[in-house]
């Protein structure tokens, strides 16, 4: 009986969050994905039927400037996501290894940046990236350029931003899953022979496999649905998934458009969050 109150009391507590998350983000979800895929209907220009397809996907892909923006999307966050894993793994496993101590002045100033605004961040590659920035002006002192060079506006601006902006996901992740990573079995690998790399790659890495989901799955997803880093170092020369939408919907009202990019960035969220479960899966299972 009492365990029967507690089961009822605990579904009581759960209904308000359970509501609030189907009114405010299911419901909206679902409206935006089924709009994508609805052709025809009253709103048509031709009047033409309501019916279910893909057409606005086709339409969408079929255009050389959209395919193009998707693949520079996708190639920049994969690369933002790769890099920030190469740079938190050995980051990680320094700040575990930090006296007690001081590991929480570590972990602050590995949270600070998350703290400033990405548009202050921003601004501040901005002022680097810039004709007279510092970059330019180290490039010349050096004499390894005659002028300065076009750095804003660039893939290049856009991956060091994202990268900046987004590192610490992916740091904090590793660090919480190299927290409960005993230090004993990292030493009993090295003693039965191992070499550093063959401990990471047959011990480290496997255990904190989770970690590096969830940090990609971060890293990736905030990629391709950042706005401000893209469209304040991109600029219009070099549009994303994301500042495309945002044309799409302010300049163009094109709001069938809006959601078939909208359904996109969703979906491609969705396979590489089920692509890394893949590959550690495979892993655990060899």
């Amino acid at each position: 009986m009492v365990a029967h109150d507690k089961k009822r009391l605990g579904i009581l507590l759960v209904t308000p969050a359970l509501i609030f998350t189907v009114v405010c983000f299911l419901l909206p979800v679902l409206a935006l994905l089924l709009d994508a895929f609805r052709v025809g209907g009253p709103d048509s220009v031709d009047g033409a039927a309501l019916h279910w397809g893909v057409d606005r996907f086709v339409a969408f892909f079929s255009e050389p400037l959209n395919r193009q923006v998707f693949m520079r999307t996708l190639r920049i966050a994969t690369l933002v996501t790769l890099f920030s894993a190469l740079l938190s793994y050995p980051a990680a496993q320094a700040i575990v290894r930090v006296s007690p101590r001081y590991r929480g002045l570590v972990l602050g100033m590995m949270i600070l940046p998350l703290m400033v605004s990405p548009i202050a961040r921003t601004y501040a590659w901005i002022v680097l990236f810039g004709r007279n920035g510092a970059i330019n002006s180290i490039l010349l002192h050096l004499g390894l350029t005659d002028e300065p060079q076009r750095l804003l506006f660039s893939e290049m601006a856009v991956f060091v931003g994202l990268l900046q902006l987004l590192l610490p996901l992916m740091l904090m992740s590793l660090v919480s899953s190299m927290e409960n990573l005993s230090r004993d079995i990292t030493l009993a690998a090295s003693t039965l022979g191992a070499n550093a790399w063959q401990v990471f790659t047959r011990v480290t890495l496997p255990l904190t496999q989770e970690g590096l989901i969830v940090g990609g799955t971060l890293v990736f997803t905030g990629c391709v649905t950042a706005y401000v880093t893209p469209a304040l170092l991109g600029g219009p020369k070099v549009l994303m998934l994301e500042t495309l939408l945002y044309q799409k919907v302010s300049v163009e009202s094109d709001f069938g458009t809006a959601n078939v990019i909208a359904v996109i960035l969703v979906a491609m969220t969705l396979a590489v969050n089920a692509g890394l479960k893949r590959i550690s899966s495979s892993r655990s299972s060899t």
